[in-house]
């Protein structure tokens, strides 16, 4: 049975899609079919086709009661929406559904797991969020609310956690059949922790283990957690809140981390061996993966900082949209991201020029537009001494640009949007170290419209930033100061 709340949702989605075109959006990054969109939800493979569902409020562009909008692909970046799923119409919900996962039961149907939020009136006029966790089961389409809802409260667990951050959970069916879930928790410390769940039928919870804990290591509370297993490890990922910078490792604020380590099952115990960032650009958080068919395990995040959401217009008809789709590989133990390997279906009119040389502002006839996957590789110039600084300029005119900056000397990799159009002192920078094979740095740049996205030396590193600069400033250049040498391959998706 369909709420009145759900059906209202529906029904303005449905005629609010049609006042956006297609050219107001990305062509290959998801976006919210209409209004507010942040976490990615639900992230799955279902019924023949990957179903992304995601943090959505239709009314307004801009945060408010969470509903789970709903998109299904069968290439993850050609999406159809579907009809919003969840919205918030039960008494354990009635102030949001808040981000989760799904996975397939038994019976062929889809269970999805969220976070029920409501709000508990404390003093004066304080409100805090209780935070529980609940499901659903549907058909791809329609999800009824489980009749026993929540499934886990502040009973289940740990002492001196608390029950205003608990949120997240991210389920998984096992080998066995049973079901286990990871989610985000504040511990009595104040910083985060990462508990586990399992259920033998998926709608019977049990806590089993504080799976990882901060201790004040990486920022405070630890949000949207995902765990996998990748080549012969596991995986722990997690966004965590209040950062502070690491050298070039972290950033200040709301950031993503990644822990590599060794996994029991038996005792629900993570051994930590490596941590890192996930992104080293100014817009990515929350993701979460799918495992594919062929056995790829495959990543997306919200392409977005909380600190920059007022970069755009409240007026947009939308805001928010999700990364590219990326494959994730571990190497010289850590965590490798690459672009999905069927974007490598939408190149289209390849230009190629090698051993460019570049010494002040150089542009390339057919080295343009918004919708790009350019792969440039950066080098001194043989029998020239090392140059000061190389930079990109890209979805560029007379007025705008956004930049990417290489000084080889620190080996510093910077992006750069303050030419962006944004009237607001907001993130506009972020510096990555990395690390140049034989003085040669390797990037691949794929442009949609609103973001870019730069793989750094086949994946070691990624950053992520978007930009709203209308799509006819599309020049792209190439700057040296000193003398550099380029090799360029690009193609139009």
């Amino acid at each position: 049975m369909i709420s009145q709340t759900l059906r209202e949702a529906r029904k303005y989605e449905e005629v609010s899609e049609k006042l956006i075109s297609e050219r107001e959006r990305p062509d290959f990054h998801l976006t919210p079919r209409t209004g507010w969109m942040n976490d990615p939800n639900g992230f799955s493979y279902y019924q023949g086709r990957y179903h992304l569902f995601y943090q959505y409020y239709p009314y307004e562009s801009k945060w408010g009661p969470m509903h789970w909008g709903h998109a299904a692909s069968s290439d993850l970046l050609h999406w159809e929406y579907l009809p919003c799923a969840l919205a918030p119409d039960e008494a354990y919900d009635q102030d949001g559904c808040f981000s989760g996962g799904a996975t397939v039961l038994p019976d062929g149907r889809q269970l999805l797991m969220y976070t029920g939020v409501v709000k508990e009136h404390q003093e004066r006029d304080i409100y805090r969020e209780v935070q529980t966790q609940c499901i659903a089961v549907g058909n791809g389409i329609d999800y009824e609310k489980y009749g026993q809802n929540p499934v886990l409260d502040e009973r289940d667990i740990p002492e001196g956690s608390s029950r205003f951050d608990f949120r997240d959970p991210k389920i998984w069916r096992k080998a066995d059949g049973t079901y286990a879930c990871v989610a985000g928790n504040r511990p009595a410390d104040g910083s985060g922790q990462i508990l586990l769940f399992t259920s033998p039928d998926g709608f019977s919870w049990k806590f089993k283990s504080v799976l990882a804990a901060n201790r004040d290591r990486f920022g405070k509370m630890w949000e949207c957690p995902d765990f996998f297993p990748l080549d012969e490890k596991w995986v722990l990922l997690t966004s965590p809140q209040d950062m502070l910078p690491q050298g070039y490792e972290y950033h200040n604020g709301n950031g993503t981390l990644c822990l590599i380590g060794d996994y029991d099952e038996e005792s629900g115990t993570f051994k930590e061996t490596h941590n890192q960032s996930i992104d080293y650009g100014i817009d990515f958080y929350a993701p979460q993966t799918v495992l594919t068919p062929d056995g790829r395990r495959v990543m997306i995040g919200w392409m977005q900082n909380w600190d920059s959401c007022s970069m755009r217009s409240p007026d947009a008809p939308w805001f928010g949209q999700m990364s590219l789709p990326r494959e994730l590989f571990l190497k010289n133990g850590r965590l490798y991201q690459r672009p999905l390997r069927e974007l490598e279906d939408m190149r289209r009119n390849k230009v190629n020029y090698t051993n460019v040389t570049v010494s002040g502002v150089v542009t390339l006839k057919g080295i343009s537009g918004r919708k790009v996957d350019m792969e440039l590789k950066i080098r001194p110039k043989e029998g020239q001494e090392l140059y000061q600084k190389f930079a990109l300029r890209f979805a560029q005119d007379d007025t705008y640009h956004t930049s990417l900056s290489f000084r080889p000397y620190e080996s510093i990799l910077k992006i750069d949007r303050k030419f962006s159009g944004s009237r607001r002192a907001i993130i506009h920078q972020r510096r990555s170290l990395v690390n140049p094979v034989g003085n040669e740095l390797k990037l691949r740049v794929i442009l949609d419209r609103f973001s870019a996205e730069v793989f750094v030396n086949d994946g070691e590193q990624v950053l992520s930033a978007t930009m709203y600069t209308d799509p006819g400033a599309d020049g792209i250049s190439f700057f040296a100061n000193g003398t550099a040498e380029i090799d360029v391959v690009k193609y139009e998706l």
